[in-house]
Order: C-alpha cells, then structure tokens, then sequence
C-alpha cells in the first residue's frame, strides 16, 4: 500500500492517519503455523518540523509451535510503531531513520519489514516450558519420563562409590 504524503510533507503540525492489512505470505515464520486474524496496522503519521513520525501498532492473532515442545498454541501479537521517515537524510548510515523516496512512502513494505525484525527470537507455549526429552521425546510438560539419566564416562569411577 502506497501513502501520498504531499499533503503533509511541508506542513509542520499535520498529521495522515492510516491503516493497512499486510499481507500473510510475507510475514511467515518458521514458528508460525497459521494467521488467526488479519495481520492490521494502524496509526498516524505526523509532520513534526521537516521529519515525519509514523506512530501506531500492528496486531494479530497467530498459531505458533512451541520452539521447545512442538506443541501449537494461540499468540497475540501487539507490536508498537515508533519510526521516523525523512526525505533528506543527513546521514544515511542512522539505523534509526526510514528514507522516504519523492514524496510517497511503500507502509507495505516498511510495516512488513518491521514486523519480522521485532518478531520474538523464540516462541514459547509458556515462560517455563520443559521442552522434550532428549532420549525418548517425551513432552515434559504433560509428564515425567522414565529415561536413566547417562552417566558422564569420566564420572563413572565415582559413581561406582556411590553404588558401594
């Protein structure tokens, strides 16, 4: 979705409100199993002095798998927006500020590409998530397992004066 921003873009104080649905295919992720809702972004973008700020959020709800267990469980996403767009840059290398080119700006993409940067690293069915065992693949959540647990080799001396 491409944003006219000629209206804005020379006066200071006005603001352009938006909202975009992006697309799904775009966004997958390994964890991600599934889009349960429209991936939405809304919010407003504001002429503050010659640089834009485009200030909102992004939101869905997700079926993920757990990094740990493999089991599938429902994600909200809420993703806060805070950027910055400048049509002359000063410096180019500032991580921080977003290039607009003439005077439209692609929010597609840029949304796009700043859902997948903060996207979490891990996804996780709950903070304390056991995971499986590594022997017999038992989800340790729902259960203990029975495994033995293997005795280092070099430690095995010792463990023959404990069995004493």
């Amino acid at each position: 979705m491409r944003i006219n921003l000629c209206e804005i873009i020379d006066i200071p104080g006005k603001s352009l409100p938006f909202t975009c649905e992006l697309e799904e295919k775009r966004l997958s992720l390994p964890a991600i199993s599934e889009f349960l809702s429209p991936v939405l972004a809304k919010g407003l973008i504001t002429n503050t002095a010659g640089v834009l700020t485009l200030t909102g959020d992004v939101s869905a709800q997700l079926l993920c798998v757990c990094d740990r267990c493999g089991t599938e469980f429902d994600y909200e996403v809420k993703l806060p927006l805070s950027l910055k767009l400048a049509a002359d840059l000063n410096d180019e290398e500032n991580p921080d500020i977003y290039p607009l080119i003439g005077n439209e700006l692609d929010l597609s993409d840029l949304l796009e590409t700043n859902f997948i940067l903060n996207a979490d690293m891990k996804y996780l069915c709950h903070e304390d998530c056991a995971g499986l065992c590594s022997r017999c693949g038992k989800n340790l959540n729902e259960d203990k397992c029975i495994c033995v647990k293997e005795i280092d080799p070099r430690l095995a001396v010792l463990q023959q004066l404990l069995d004493k």
